[in-house]
């Protein structure tokens, strides 16, 4: 598809077709529940290979997003300005780096947490913020008090993306932003990176239950006809298409930096291992798979919450109540998630594809029937089965691997024991002249699912996806390496973390019988004290 045609989007369940670019960014979630689609996915430039090979991160994101964005909507210039103000809060110069973890093994390392929060969400919200702030200045223009847009985005976290999006849009004119997240169950550092951020437009809630709770609330809002008419809610989690778009440049990045490598061996295959637990992160690179990128496999990296896993190993069933006791708590919290959103999408794709149907249209229409009936299934019984069909179609592009809590300790501590990248930028996590690498506990879970992959595919070059700096996660940091020689939490601790748990906080808790109409009631009494202020 050329650059310079209007993408147009379609919802997954069939309820709205032809919207443009800023219709799904400013909405998130569809009217019908459905996530927003491309209408169909770009390919690759002839030359892209050659033309792309020596592109700054910035350049390659203007060249992957152009595909999706017609100058129509964004001119080259404004989009250019968004992508240089979005990756100019990152501490290293490559923006997302990669590092030589194994030389031995061909394990490679795509470091993602040099953005202001210190994970990988920054790279999607940093984006994602200004893309809010585009679109509301261009509804604004001219506009006074009531008549000026405002929006009110409302997200759920399990931990980064909260703080990633609050960073985002922190102190930005004509947006609210609310974030729920589970009490207790993100890390002290993720919390306070979230409620010591004390902007007039940042409301934190904090909701007894779990990460499903808090999304299910949202989805619940989203679906309100009320909240929507009167509010203008939008989505930052990645449920929101701009958030899986913008994820989708550092597939193309870590690939170039690989094959210029002088250790790469040439022409031999290239896997992506990928820590997953909403899916949005994976999704991305199956995205820039089927636009071209030579990626031979996608390697999904659960952790026990493992509703993905399972997918696969019982032959396509795709069960929430499989998981006896719901929700596990693990060391690696941000992948506590029984039900995986964006798998949605991907499972829209496999049922296109796999349809016999001589018409993209028809084609078009029985996806969305398909998708519509297995997620009223979910809602209904707690699972669904896909077709065989739709099964290896997504073999053709996935293996599974699960992660368990006690290989996610050990892999900690055998990286720290084993792995001296000879090429470590500033920002990277190596706490001594003795030790080695530090991965968070997330990261863990997929170098472990790399060394099994390498040990069925020797030959391949792994890149492996590290999602947050270890100092998020204290605990399982320490309880995997406070034993070992020249180990030093202190020296682990970025500047940017130092006093940060007390500091100054606000947070609002939602305790007792917790429903959406209870948050969407605090929800619309936020944002009209907040407008109050400003009138």
């Amino acid at each position: 598809m050329s650059p310079t045609l209007s993408q147009k989007y379609l919802s997954t369940r069939g309820g709205s077709y032809g919207l443009s670019f800023e219709d799904v960014v400013l909405k998130g979630l569809a009217s019908d529940g459905g996530l927003f689609i491309p209408e169909e996915i770009p390919a690759l430039p002839s030359n892209w290979e050659t033309e792309w090979r020596d592109l700054s991160f910035e350049e390659l994101a203007f060249q992957v997003l152009s595909l999706y964005i017609s100058s129509a909507e964004i001119p080259s210039e404004d989009l250019k300005d968004i992508i240089r103000r979005s990756y100019s809060t990152f501490r290293h110069a490559e923006r997302t780096p990669v590092v030589e973890l194994d030389p031995k093994r061909n394990l490679y390392l795509l470091e993602l947490f040099m953005g202001p929060t210190f994970a990988f969400k920054d790279v999607a919200l940093q984006f994602l913020g200004n893309l809010f702030e585009y679109f509301l200045v261009r509804k604004n223009q001219g506009k006074e008090g009531k008549d000026r847009h405002h929006l009110t985005v409302i997200g759920a976290t399990s931990g980064d993306t909260g703080s990633a999006a609050i960073y985002g849009l922190r102190g930005k004119k004509d947006v609210s932003i609310f974030i729920l997240f589970p009490t207790g169950k993100v890390s002290p550092i993720q919390q306070a990176q979230m409620t010591t951020v004390l902007d007039a437009n940042v409301h934190n809630l904090t909701v007894e239950g779990s990460f499903d709770d808090c999304q299910d609330i949202v989805k619940a809002l989203f679906a309100d006809a009320d909240l929507n008419s009167t509010h203008n809610v939008a989505a930052v989690n990645s449920i929101n298409w701009a958030r899986i778009l913008a994820q989708m440049t550092y597939y193309f990045y870590a690939y170039f930096s690989l094959i210029k490598s002088p250790s790469y061996k040439a022409g031999s295959p290239v896997r992506f291992v990928v820590p997953s637990g909403n899916f949005g992160d994976i999704l991305a690179g199956w995205f820039a798979k089927s636009m071209g990128l030579p990626a031979e496999k996608l390697v999904i990296a659960t952790n026990e919450n493992d509703i993905l896993d399972r997918f696969f190993r019982t032959n396509g069933q795709y069960s929430k109540t499989a998981q006896a006791g719901g929700v596990k708590e693990t060391h690696s919290p941000a992948m506590d998630i029984l039900v995986s959103s964006n798998f949605e999408r991907l499972l829209w794709f496999l049922a296109f594809q796999a349809d016999g149907s001589s018409s993209a249209e028809e084609k078009r229409k029985h996806a969305c029937e398909a998708v519509s009936g297995w997620l009223t299934q979910l809602k209904t019984s707690g699972s669904f089965n896909v077709s065989e069909a739709v099964l290896n179609g997504a073999k053709v592009e996935f293996e599974s691997e699960r992660v368990s809590d006690e290989d996610t300790i050990e892999t900690i501590r055998s990286t720290y024991r084993s792995c001296f990248p000879p090429n470590l930028g500033p920002g990277s996590a190596k706490s001594s002249k003795t030790g080695g690498y530090i991965v968070d506990p997330h990261t863990a879970v997929g170098v472990a699912a790399s060394l099994r992959s390498i040990q069925r595919n020797p030959a391949a070059s792994h890149i492996s996806l590290s999602t947050a700096h270890p100092a998020k996660f204290a605990s399982a940091v320490d309880l995997a390496l406070r034993d070992e020689d020249g180990y030093s939490f202190p020296e682990v601790l970025p500047q940017e973390f130092v006093g940060l748990e007390q500091r100054e906080s606000r947070v609002t808790p939602v305790s007792g019988n917790v429903s959406w109409e209870v948050v969407r009631e605090i929800v619309k009494a936020e944002v009209e004290q907040e407008l109050q202020g400003l009138r």
